[in-house]
């Protein structure tokens, strides 16, 4: 098996490989938390951000090559740039912030109206 047999999810602080051809799931890898998982598949390795760190994962095993917390720069939603990104996970990690800063500004109001 390659990683051109194999589809990459990430998910409530997990990667998941899936098989291409049958949807099941080949392997798991869980990373941090239930957070939104940014993932990109890059020369041969799959680099993650999750709950504001970054792992790097072999993606025919999905065994954890490296783990950097980046200590000071907070939890916060994390971005991976790429020579190939044509902005896609980029766009789907900004429009996540966007919810959850709408989800944060409601539940606030929410609050403010019952007191």
């Amino acid at each position: 098996m390659n990683n051109t047999d194999l589809i990459f999810i990430g998910i409530k602080g997990s990667v998941i490989a899936l098989s291409r051809d049958t949807g099941e799931q080949v392997w798991v890898a869980p990373l941090k938390g239930s957070d939104f998982v940014n993932v990109v598949l890059r020369d041969g390795v799959i680099v993650a951000t999750c709950y504001g760190e970054v792992f790097c994962l072999d993606p025919i095993t999905g065994q954890r090559r490296w783990h950097n917390p980046l200590k000071g720069y907070g939890t916060g939603l994390a971005t991976i740039a790429s020579e190939t990104d044509s902005g896609g996970a980029s766009t789907l990690a900004l429009a996540e912030k966007r919810r959850r800063d709408q989800e944060a500004a409601a539940s606030a109001a929410a609050a403010a109206a019952s007191s």
